[in-house]
């Protein structure tokens, strides 16, 4: 006869084989799930975010709403995330200055960055350096010739203190030897604004929103931040190709807020992968010319986020940086 011990191992097991589907799946919503963006609408987290809602209808019968907080440098998205409930009904989409950025800038967060739980990196951009038509140079050297030649006469505008395009921009200054002068804006609505104005020369800004204009022949690229360039602009070569080692891209990411549990993590994840490989979200992806998918792992787009701020830190307290 089975001892008393057996017995209970025995139940035991039995209860978990009946809880192992329940517990591989993690992660069932049964109302919409919140998407917070730390960007106006319109913008790529918000496209995104939107791939992912139609995903998530398809998985769960229930979408994903966008939820857009800007200001405050992409703070206030942030402080809220930090706030909710771990439990996979809030997640943020989100650029990297609130999860690899900031706290290098601000000497105070009402939230940790490296407390978030990342869920994966979606997709990757490189930053171009683009100029006005006006401008005399056409190539990463004329155009750091020129600045050396001129100190602090070409001026360079970006969204933002601490955006990655002022990040880049001070590591271009750095790397060349050269004073340029930071004309900060709202958004990169209004960098594009003044240059296609010719009113700035020249600017660090992510593909995504820049292609249209080189296509069209408003502005120039003269750089791509990609370590392998890109198929987007073929035959503008890469800043690594002048300065070794320096590359510069963005990315957008989804994170979940700090405790959230693996298995809830994990569910969602594999939900925003099946959500990125449908027909639907290719064709919403053309859309966003020169990204590429990433789509890694929880485990993955943590040490991805983590090296990225380890990067952008260095760019940061050689050049002095701090938010303004």
């Amino acid at each position: 006869m089975p001892s008393l011990k057996s017995l209970m191992r025995l139940a035991l097991g039995a209860a978990l084989a009946a809880a192992g589907p329940a517990a591989a799946q993690g992660f069932v919503p049964n109302r919409p799930v919140r998407m917070i963006i730390p960007v106006p609408v319109g913008s790529a987290p918000d496209l995104l975010s939107r791939v992912i809602g139609q995903g998530f209808q398809a998985k769960w019968g229930q979408p994903a709403i966008v939820d857009p907080k800007p200001g405050g440098a992409q703070n206030i998205a942030a402080e809220q995330l930090s706030r909710a409930e771990p439990d996979g009904y809030t997640l943020m989409t989100a650029p990297p200055p609130s999860l690899s950025i900031n706290e290098h800038l601000f000497p105070k967060l009402a939230f940790d960055p490296s407390a978030f739980v990342p869920v994966t990196i979606l997709v990757e951009v490189p930053n171009v350096l683009v100029v006005r038509m006006g401008l005399e140079a056409k190539s990463l050297a004329e155009i750091a010739a020129l600045a050396k030649a001129k100190p602090g006469s070409l001026n360079y505008g970006t969204p933002g203190v601490g955006s990655t395009s002022h990040l880049t921009s001070e590591a271009f200054n750095f790397r060349a030897g050269v004073k340029t002068t930071h004309v900060p804006y709202k958004g990169t609505v209004e960098v594009l604004n003044d240059m296609l104005g010719e009113r700035i020369d020249f600017a660090f800004l992510n593909l995504l929103d820049v292609i249209n204009h080189v296509e069209a022949g408003k502005l120039r690229a003269l750089a791509v931040g990609g370590q392998a360039g890109s198929p987007s602009l073929p035959g503008v070569q890469t800043l690594d190709s002048l300065f070794p080692g320096f590359i510069s891209t963005t990315w957008f990411g989804t994170v979940a807020p700090p405790k959230t549990p693996e298995p809830v993590v994990n569910a969602i994840r594999d939900a925003i992968k099946e959500a990125f490989e449908t027909p639907e979200a290719r064709r919403l992806l053309g859309n966003l010319k020169g990204a590429t998918p990433v789509l890694n792992t929880p485990a993955q787009a943590k040490i991805y986020i983590r090296a990225d701020s380890e990067t952008w830190k260095d760019v940061i307290v050689k050049n002095g940086i701090k938010a303004e």
